[in-house]
């Protein structure tokens, strides 16, 4: 089977040419660095990284508290992280500005992952989520690199498209030295899978470890100083395409309302290849707009959208926002984060599309820090809801701040996990 998915592979090579040059018509990024998706990089100097790899902006995020404490308690290993995409290279730039190195991963044919593993030899491979690569969880077992995936969700669909190659996946999963899955669900569609259970263990999410310090709070209140302390703000996180048109009826609707007359609506596409095409939406249906990257001082009054042009602010503009709506969730795309909002102390609405965050958005309803709408319709009514009473916002964001303080511990699980791979 593996033989079968290597010629595959093969077969695939001009499409995954003529994608990444597809690509690159949309964000000239994807044309930069492209050597280093066929392993084509620098040496690493000695001593062995530890590599983690994090395919997008996402997984960067969800992996700065494990990458912080790996550089508390093993300062003698040097961190390499790779991504897929340029907005999660952006994201590792923006993040860690220099003190960790970071490449492209390599595309996972058998010549590319040898030319990586060969120039970088890392002393643990550590893989966000639920990436499955057959050839490099192979040559990494073949060379003795243990392979920790972490932070694992496996939806049901994920699942079912894995089973199509339940052989290949077998085989695949098989190479894995420990897997840490966010729930029961998650490890036990893994076991599904054919995963050992001896190598299964459930630690939570680690995207739970997020820490919304006094800095954070401060520079989020002189935000929205200059936004303007008594107007209504909501916030539209991370939308994809079709979403915007929804979210900006949603504001016309609101607007109707002489108490919602002056909102400020801020609006943050998910891909920054959108952001221009996103302002020019918002400025043909009439609003006055403007960018965050040309707006460091205060709003304008008369704006009505602030477009999101900027990356690593996302959880600032949380923290200066009344309310959230969570992209992704509109449309089948399976929704995005919404502990960065709940961190902060502030409600979130969504779409019937979580499935890439079902268990966290179940605990989000149950505990009151949310609400779940079945359809468009209902985006206006939901965020004016949460902008109209106070006492229910404070409640919520409340709820949503203490279910994210409840349950830390995934970072802990992951520490002792990683000990035991790395010998210490």
């Amino acid at each position: 089977m593996h033989a079968a998915y290597n010629w595959f592979l093969r077969l695939l090579f001009p499409y995954v040419l003529l994608r990444l040059l597809w690509r690159g018509l949309r964000n000239p990024d994807y044309w930069r660095r492209i050597p280093e998706r066929f392993g084509f990089i620098a040496s690493l100097p000695p001593p062995r990284p530890i590599w983690i790899h994090a395919v997008s902006v996402g997984e960067v995020r969800a992996a700065l508290p494990l990458v912080h404490e790996l550089t508390v308690r093993y300062p003698e290993h040097p961190l390499l992280i790779t991504t897929m995409t340029p907005t999660g290279s952006a994201q590792v730039r923006e993040l860690f500005n220099g003190r960790v190195a970071h490449c492209y991963a390599p595309y996972d044919y058998p010549s590319a992952v040898r030319r990586f593993l060969d120039r970088t030899r890392p002393a643990l491979a550590v893989v966000m989520e639920t990436e499955l690569w057959p050839n490099i969880f192979h040559q990494c077992r073949a060379r003795s690199i243990p392979v920790f995936v972490t932070n694992v969700r496996m939806s049901e669909s994920s699942m079912r498209k894995y089973q199509r190659f339940a052989r290949l996946a077998r085989a695949t999963l098989a190479q894995v030295t420990r897997f840490a899955a966010q729930s029961p669900a998650d490890a036990n569609r893994l076991l599904a899978l054919g995963a050992d259970p001896d190598t299964v263990a459930i630690t939570g999410s680690i995207k739970f470890e997020l820490n919304a310090g006094a800095s954070l709070r401060e520079s989020a209140e002189v935000l929205r100083l200059g936004w303007g302390q008594d107007r209504p703000v909501w916030l539209a996180a991370s939308t994809h395409e079709g979403e915007e048109e929804m979210v900006l009826a949603a504001l016309k609707e609101l607007k109707r309302q002489p108490r919602f007359a002056d909102m400020l609506l801020v609006l943050v596409p998910r891909h920054p290849e959108r952001f221009s095409a996103v302002a020019r939406l918002c400025r043909k249906q009439g609003y006055r707009v403007a960018l965050r990257s040309e707006t460091r001082g205060a709003l304008a009054a008369d704006v009505e959208i602030l477009v999101g042009d900027t990356m690593g602010e996302l959880q600032l503009f949380y923290g200066a926002a009344d309310v959230a709506f969570i992209g992704g969730s509109l449309v089948p795309t399976g929704g995005h984060n919404l502990l960065e909002a709940s961190a902060v102390g502030k409600p979130v609405v969504f779409g019937p599309h979580m499935f890439n965050f079902q268990e966290i958005s179940q605990m989000t309803l149950e505990r009151g820090a949310g609400v779940q709408i079945p359809e468009t319709a209902r985006l206006a009514p939901a965020i004016s809801d949460f902008l109209g009473n106070a006492n229910r916002r404070d409640h919520a964001g409340e709820a949503g701040r203490r279910m994210v303080e409840e349950n830390r511990g995934a970072l802990a699980a992951n520490m002792r996990i990683l000990e035991q791979l790395l010998g210490n």
